[in-house]
């Protein structure tokens, strides 16, 4: 497709991935949280990073690219920093659930690109190609039930909201052009109300809540696990190099080895089928 950027295609031929449906996980959290971080760090425990393009088996969307196209009125909002790009409805969710459909069924999607300064979409798009895991980062991720239940892994970033802001203004003003005022006042008047009253409560749906982000999970395979299991920490570095497959990887870092400095919600997690799904992996 003319204007279009690549990011990874599967195997030798598109066909081959019509029946292979891939492991979708969701991650949320507030502005500025670290959720694209996170991201990026589970594509390096899955050892990903390093490989090329071509070759990858995890691809990773963003909520960002889905914000809807504004009406005049609504643009000239936005160029005031008067638009409230928080909300829910600043979202195309039609589109979200048309791409998430898509992916599902084994097809590549054309993702939109949005232009932050401008406040429209771009012409190029992100040619995302089918994958063993899918990585959906956003703030309003878990919001609609119809998204969230797309899921089968869900992650809520939560990072204080002082570390939050600091890092959003100085986004906003080295990557977007928004000076300190306009920053504040968007972040005061939109940003800040709509975590409360959308973001937030969602944090209950997740199934792993990562504090401070990915310098966090960075370490998820460097600290022992605080339950107990039959296979041994070396043991369990000797499965992690075993297998292949991202989905069992991403089963095995979140569920079977939740370790110290990740806060794993309460009532979904059994430490006994931990314990025995190592020892029969080991």
């Amino acid at each position: 497709m003319p204007g279009s950027s690549e990011t990874k295609p599967w195997g030798q031929a598109e066909n081959e991935n019509h029946n292979r449906e891939p492991f979708f996980i969701g991650v949320a959290g507030g502005t500025a949280s670290g959720k694209s971080s996170v991201c990026g760090k589970i594509m390096e425990l899955l050892g990903q990073n390093k490989i090329d393009h071509h070759q990858r088996q995890v691809a990773i969307l963003s909520q960002d690219c889905f914000y809807r196209v504004l009406s005049p009125e609504q643009k000239a909002k936005a160029l005031k920093g008067q638009f409230n790009f928080d909300h829910p409805d600043a979202f195309d969710s039609d589109l979200i659930m048309t791409t998430l459909w898509d992916i599902k069924e084994g097809k590549t999607v054309h993702v939109p690109v949005y232009d932050f300064v401008l406040h429209s979409r771009k012409e190029e798009t992100v040619t995302v190609y089918p994958a063993d895991v899918v990585l959906f980062e956003g703030i309003l991720m878990f919001y609609s039930q119809e998204v969230r239940d797309f899921f089968q892994m869900k992650l809520f970033v939560d990072t204080d909201a002082d570390t939050r802001l600091s890092r959003r203004v100085l986004r906003d003003i080295s990557e977007r052009g928004r000076g300190l005022e306009s920053v504040l006042t968007q972040y005061m008047t939109f940003v800040k109300p709509a975590f409360e009253e959308f973001c937030l409560p969602t944090k209950k749906y997740a199934d792993v809540i990562i504090p401070r982000g990915a310098d966090n999970l960075g370490e998820c395979l460097l600290s022992r696990p605080n339950i107990e299991y039959t296979a041994g920490f070396a043991d369990l570095k000797r499965c992690l190099k075993k297998i292949s497959s991202p989905k069992v990887l991403v089963l095995l870092i979140f569920f079977i080895v939740p370790q110290l400095r990740v806060g794993f919600v309460p009532g979904k997690l059994n430490s006994h089928a931990c314990a025995k799904g190592l020892s029969f992996l080991g």
